[in-house]
């Protein structure tokens, strides 16, 4: 069996975003809710940047909208997104499954793979915005 792919670093991603980048506001994610973001970072429409933010209770996480198996976004449209909250993500081109919490796929083709995690920082007014270039990527408590 050999050993699956390291996923490039967000940042080296075309159009990817700079630090500090406002996304969203935690009022704009319900707890449960897998929300798409298409930021247009200088690719214009056609090319946005793809993000996917995950809320599970006091934790914010954003993954690159990329399927670590074909490269597609898991979906194109918020409407075409398939997930279990709190759970698991599915792509609806291959239906490869990525667990809620790492992003990484525990069924498909890219089975031990992982999705491009992007770091956050949430504000005590409760905006969301791309993490530090310094910073680790993962899950983000959101302050009190």
């Amino acid at each position: 069996m050999t050993m699956p792919a390291t996923p490039p670093h967000w940042s080296t991603l075309p159009h990817a975003p700079a630090p500090g980048t406002q996304l969203t506001m935690l009022n704009d994610l319900p707890d449960g809710q897998a929300t798409l973001l298409a930021l247009d970072t200088g690719g214009g429409p056609q090319q946005p940047f793809r993000l996917l933010l995950l809320r599970s209770g006091t934790q914010v996480t954003a993954f690159v909208n990329r399927c670590a198996h074909f490269g597609v976004p898991l979906a194109a449209r918020q409407d075409l997104l398939i997930f279990k909250p709190h759970t698991s993500i599915t792509c609806n081109v291959h239906y490869a499954r990525y667990r809620w919490a790492d992003g990484t796929c525990e069924s498909g083709e890219c089975e031990g793979e992982a999705l491009i995690a992007v770091p956050l920082d949430v504000g005590t007014d409760g905006s969301i915005s791309i993490g530090g270039a310094g910073q680790t990527p993962g899950s983000h408590q959101i302050p009190r």
